[in-house]
C-alpha cells in the first residue's frame, strides 16, 4: 500500500475520504562544520513543502532531521577554533536551526548524531549485523600523517591525479577530469593537514559485507521504493558486483567508540543515516509515541528520505541492508533530488553566488525563495537553476501582480462601502466550483513532488480570477449609481478566490498564508477539497501581503556574498625608503600555509642558451627530480652549485618558459645581480624534508 502513494498520482490526489495516513518523513542531515546555504535550502524546502501538504490534508506527518556532527572534519575545526569537537556542534546547531526556522522550514523534531539515542542504535545495529556474521575485520594499509599522527581520510590527502595530471587533487577522486582512484595512486601526495608526505601503514579495520545483501537489494530497488533513474543506477552498481564497506576509522576520531574494539570509532556514514532512527527516539521519548510503530519490521507506517542525488549509495545500498539485518523496516520510499546552479552556472564564492542561508535573509524574504524554487522543482533528480532576472520576475508576476494584487484590488471597495463585509451570497457559484474542483490535481502534483505544474496550476486559477475582475470592473461599477450589490457581489467573489488560491500556496507561503487568514479573519485553512464561499462575513483591514524583489537588494547580497580578495586595511603600505620596493598585498595565513617549501639537493645546474639571468637546474626532493629555471645567473656559475643544498617551493604549479618547463622555485635573497644568495639550509637536512 506505501508504494502506491509514491508511484500513483492520480488516486491520492483530492480523494479526502481515503484514511488518515501514518507519515514519517526526514531530510539528509547537514554537516556540522558549516553554514548552511541555498544549496543545502533545495532539500529542506522540498520536503517541507510535503510535510505541509500532508498536514493539511489532514494527515498525521512528522518530519525529524538533525545535525550531522562526527568524523574528522569536526575535530579539525575545533582544534582550528580552539574549542572542543561538543562546542563546536552545539554552536552550529543553534547556527542551523535559527536560519532553518527563519526559512520557515518546521521540524517535528531536530536533534544531533551525537547523542546517547544515537550512540545507543548504532551500537544496537552493529552488534546485530555482528552476531549475524556480516561484520568482519582484517587489516589493511592506509595512509598516515606522520606529523599530525593520524590516519588520512581520502579527503584529506592531496596530489596530482594519476590520469591527467592535475595538481590539488583529492585522494579519491579528480574534479578536473573526473577520474576515480585509491589515494597511493595520487603523484606527489601529500596531507592537506600538515603538508607533509604520507606513509603507509597498517591498521585493523571493520567491514560490513554489503554483499550478503545482494539478492535483498536487488529486490528492493525494484520493488517501487526508488526514482526509476535511481534504481537504474543502482541496478548498475549491483550488477558490478558490491565491496565491503569499511565501517571504522582510527583514533584519533571524533565519534563513538565500537564497543568492542578499543581506539576504533564507528565511521560517521554509518552512524549518521541511524540519526533519522535516533532523533525519531528522542521525539517519542517526549511525546509518548510508539517507536516500533514506525520503525518496527512490521510496521505499515510510510517513511521517506528526502535526500541529493550524491548519496544515494549510501540511502539505497547500505541503509536498506543495514535495517534488514538489524531487524529494523526499509523505507517506504527515498526521494533524490539534483543540485542548484546559480545563473546557469556553479556556486561560485568569487562571483558571490555561493550564497549563505543568513546572508540571503539579511536581504530578502524568505518565501520568494520558497515559491522561486517550488516553481522549478518536480519529482526527478534534475539539477535545477536559480537565474536572479526570472527569480524576480516570477516573484514579482506570479506572486505581487497576479496573488496578491486580488486581495488588494477587492478588499478597499468591501471595506470602505461595505464595512468589511461580504456579500451574503456567492454571486458565482459555479466559478468558485471550479477552483475547488481544481485541488485534485493540485493534490495529485503536490503528492508526487511535482512543485512546478502545481505552481503553475495556481497561476492559472489567479490569471482566471483577475480575468474575471477585469471582465467585471469594480472600479468602473464604483462610479455607478445605485449598484452597490453588484460592487459587492463582484468583489466577495474576488476575495473568494483569492482566499483558494492562498490556500493551495499553503504549504509553499505558509507565512503569506497565515497573514492572509488573519486578512480574511477565518481560521487556519486545511486542503479545500470541500471549502464553502465566506457570505455575510466580515474582514479585516487589508496589509500589504508581500512586497515587490528590488533589483539592488539581490545585487547587495551578491556582493556581500563576494570572497573579498583584499580589503581596505590590506592596501600596501608606501615604504619610507623609495628605493625599497613596497610590500605586497597582504595574504590570510591559510595561503601562506599552501606553500610547500622542501629541501633540494642541486645535483646539474646548466647555462641556458639565450638567457642572459637564467640557470637551468636539476634539484633532488627526496623521491623526485624537478627542472627549475632560476634568475641567479649573475651570482652563481653551475659548477660552484652543484651539490648544494637549497630551499624551494615544491607545490609551485608548472610553467612553461621559451626555454622548457620550470617545476618548481628556487629562494634566494638580496638586492639581485650579483648580491643575490640561494637560501641554504644547514648541513644536517636531507633533501625531501619539510620547511617549516
Amino acid at each position: 500500500m506505501r508504494c502506491y502513494f509514491i508511484q500513483s498520482a492520480q488516486p491520492v490526489a483530492g480523494n479526502m475520504s481515503e484514511n488518515k495516513r501514518k507519515i514519517l518523513v526526514t531530510s539528509a542531515l547537514p554537516y556540522a562544520n558549516g553554514p548552511i546555504h541555498i544549496g543545502h535550502l533545495v532539500e529542506y524546502l522540498q520536503t517541507d513543502i510535503w510535510v505541509r501538504f500532508q498536514k493539511q490534508r489532514g494527515h498525521d506527518c512528522l518530519y525529524v532531521c538533525a545535525d550531522d556532527t562526527h568524523g574528522t572534519p569536526i575535530m579539525l575545526k575545533a582544534q582550528q577554533e580552539g574549542v572542543t569537537p561538543e562546542e563546536l556542534i552545539a554552536k552550529v546547531g543553534k547556527e542551523h536551526l535559527a536560519d532553518f526556522t527563519e526559512f520557515n522550514i518546521e521540524f517535528d523534531r531536530y536533534h544531533s548524531t551525537h547523542s546517547e539515542e544515537n550512540r545507543h542504535f548504532a551500537e544496537l545495529i552493529y552488534r546485530r549485523q555482528r552476531d549475524e556474521g556480516h561484520i568482519e575485520s582484517k587489516s589493511i594499509t592506509q595512509a598516515y600523517d606522520p606529523v599530525k599522527e593520524m590516519f588520512l581520510p581520502d579527503r584529506f590527502i592531496k596530489g596530482e591525479c594519476p590520469k591527467c595530471g592535475a595538481a590539488d587533487q583529492y585522494g579519491d577522486n579528480c574534479e578536473a577530469c573526473g577520474a576515480t582512484y585509491a589515494p597511493t595512486d595520487l603523484k606527489n601526495a601529500v596531507s592537506a593537514i600538515s603538508g607533509e608526505k604520507p606513509v603507509d601503514r597498517d591498521s585493523v579495520h571493520y567491514f560490513f559485507k554489503l554483499s550478503d545483501y545482494s539478492e535483498m537489494l536487488k529486490s528492493w530497488i525494484h520493488a517501487g521504493h526508488l526514482q526509476p533513474e535511481v534504481a537504474n543506477k543502482l541496478d548498475e552498481w549491483l550488477t558490478g558486483g558490491l565491496q565491503e564497506w569499511d565501517i571504522s576509522r582510527d583514533a584519533p576520531y571524533f565519534g563513538f567508540e565500537i564497543p568492542d574494539a578499543p581506539g576504533k570509532f564507528f565511521y560517521v556514514w554509518l552512524d549518521a543515516p541511524i540519526g533519522y532512527i535516533a532523533s525519531f527516539k528522542n521525539l517519542c521519548d517526549e511525546k509518548g509515541l510508539d517507536f516500533d510503530e514506525y520503525w518496527g519490521a512490521d510496521s505499515k507506517t510510510e517513511l521517506y528520505h528526502f535526500i541529493g542525488k550524491d548519496i544515494i549509495y549510501f540511502h539505497g545500498l547500505f541503509w536498506p541492508a543495514m535495517l534488514e539485518g538489524a531487524g529494523f523496516r526499509t523505507p517506504s520510499a527515498i526521494f533524490a533530488h539534483g543540485f542548484l546552479t546559480v545563473n546557469g552556472e556553479k556556486m561560485s564564492k568569487s562571483r558571490g553566488t555561493f550564497i549563505k542561508a543568513r546572508t540571503y535573509l539579511g536581504h530578502l524574504n524568505p518565501e520568494y525563495l520558497r515559491y522561486y524554487f517550488a516553481a522549478k522543482l518536480n519529482g526527478s533528480v534534475e539539477d535545477i537553476d536559480l537565474n536572479f532576472e526570472d527569480f524576480a520576475q516570477r516573484v514579482n508576476s506570479d506572486l505581487v501582480g497576479k496573488v496578491v494584487n486580488i486581495g488588494s484590488r477587492c478588499s478597499g471597495f468591501i471595506k470602505k462601502r461595505f464595512d468589511s463585509t461580504l456579500a451574503a451570497e456567492c454571486a458565482e457559484p459555479e466559478l468558485f466550483q471550479e477552483f475547488i474542483a481544481a485541488n485534485e490535481s493540485i493534490a495529485a502534483l503536490y503528492e508526487n513532488r511535482d512543485y512546478g505544474k502545481a505552481m503553475r496550476e495556481i497561476m492559472a486559477l489567479a490569471d482566471r480570477a483577475n480575468q474575471y475582475i477585469d471582465e467585471k470592473q469594480p472600479w468602473v461599477v464604483a462610479k455607478q449609481e445605485g449598484s452597490d450589490a453588484e460592487l459587492q457581489a463582484i468583489c466577495s467573489v474576488g476575495l473568494n478566490l483569492f482566499r483558494l488560491l492562498v490556500t493551495y500556496l499553503k504549504p509553499v507561503l505558509p507565512k503569506l498564508a497565515e497573514a492572509s487568514e488573519q486578512f480574511l479573519n477565518i481560521e487556519s485553512q486545511p486542503w479545500p477539497a470541500v471549502a464553502t464561499p465566506l457570505c455575510n462575513h466580515k474582514i479585516n483591514k487589508f496589509k500589504p501581503l508581500m512586497t515587490r524583489v528590488e533589483l539592488d537588494k539581490i545585487e547587495k547580497m551578491v556582493d556581500e556574498s563576494k570572497e573579498s580578495l583584499k580589503t581596505a586595511e590590506e592596501k600596501p603600505k608606501k615604504p619610507n625608503n623609495p628605493s625599497i620596493e613596497p610590500i605586497a598585498e597582504t595574504i590570510e595565513f591559510d595561503d601562506f600555509a599552501k606553500i610547500d617549501l622542501r629541501i633540494a639537493k642541486i645535483i646539474d645546474a646548466q647555462h641556458v642558451d639565450g638567457a642572459d639571468k637564467l640557470l637551468q637546474i636539476t634539484v633532488d626532493i627526496g623521491d623526485e627530480s624537478r627542472n627549475v629555471f632560476a634568475g641567479i645567473k649573475a651570482a652563481y656559475s653551475p659548477e660552484d652549485l652543484i651539490g648544494k643544498l637549497t630551499v624551494v617551493v615544491a607545490n609551485l604549479k608548472p610553467r612553461q618558459m621559451r626555454f622548457g618547463l620550470s617545476e618548481g622555485m628556487v629562494l634566494a635573497a638580496g638586492p639581485g645581480g650579483k648580491a643575490l644568495w640561494i637560501l641554504e639550509p644547514h648541513s644536517g637536512a636531507q633533501p625531501g624534508m619539510r620547511v617549516k
